[in-house]
């Protein structure tokens, strides 16, 4: 189906779920919608006071620019801007951008006649990242628990958060997160080299069906889900490694204070060994 003839099929009025015909309508291929201003606005507001935090700050070397949270001494208050407050409001921005493009995306799924499923995995990520400015800040009794908005800052912030737990890596909701990050890796790169093989012939053959497709996959590993599964299954993966990602960060201070090497005690404390 030619891609202007399958626009007409989605390009109707509704499914808009605030503000009626209210900018439900297309800039070229891409859907506006009420919440596509929104994100628009959150995004240009954020955008602009981190260049303003750049401003009052040492360097504009981009590799050094850092938004720093409020001190731990502000707890859950606000900061005066200079201060932390910056780093308050670009968040509040930041999740505003990504809800509404979350919902945005409702509107198009609406529109299409489809499920949810695309919302539904970004709002994975989205708990991800309010886990980590929100959630375990609140849990900690202060907004200073947050990771700073810079590229150095933020990876000098996650080795430090990493080394007060002594070895990070025993933390299981992260073994399980890593886990699942690497299985998603493989397990799509080699759906995506079957499909390029099947689709990219060798000169004088003929394109392959899913039917050898799923051969292929039997032959080689005893089971074939099929081409609907493997995506199921890719985004079962997918987003679980998002899910355990915030669980192992938000466990890890409210829940757990001490070395995770120490949380495996257990295991040698079993009575199987006495």
């Amino acid at each position: 189906m030619a891609l202007l003839s399958f626009e007409r099929k989605y390009r109707v009025r509704g499914g808009t779920l605030i503000g009626g015909d209210l900018f439900d309508f297309w800039f070229g291929p891409f859907y506006v919608g009420f919440f596509g201003v929104l994100t628009i606005f959150f995004s240009v507001l954020g955008t602009a006071l981190i260049f303003w935090g750049a401003a009052l700050g040492p360097t504009w070397n981009p590799w050094l620019i850092s938004i720093a949270p409020p001190d731990i001494s502000y707890g859950l208050a606000l900061a005066p801007l200079a201060e932390g407050g910056l780093w308050q409001i670009i968040t509040m921005c930041a999740i505003g951008a990504f809800v509404s493009w979350a919902l945005r995306e409702v509107e198009i799924c609406r529109k299409l006649g489809i499920g949810y499923h695309v919302p539904i995995a970004f709002g994975v990520a989205i708990f991800a990242y309010v886990t980590l400015v929100v959630i375990r800040p609140f849990l900690l009794g202060a907004w200073g628990h947050g990771f700073p908005y810079g590229i150095f800052s933020h990876l000098d912030w996650v080795s430090n958060v990493g080394y007060q737990f002594l070895h990070f890596h025993y933390n299981p909701a992260h073994m399980l997160a890593v886990s699942f990050f690497f299985t998603t890796c493989l397990l799509l790169s080699l759906h995506g080299a079957v499909v390029l093989s099947s689709v990219n012939p060798q000169p004088g053959e003929t394109i392959k069906t899913p039917e050898h497709e799923d051969t292929y996959v039997r032959d080689t590993i005893g089971y074939s889900v099929g081409t609907l599964g493997i995506h199921r299954l890719g985004l079962f993966v997918a987003l679980n490694a998002g899910f355990w990602s915030a669980v192992c960060i938000v466990i890890s201070g409210p829940f757990w204070t001490r070395g995770w090497p120490e949380w495996w005690n257990w295991w040698l404390d079993l009575p199987v060994w006495g």
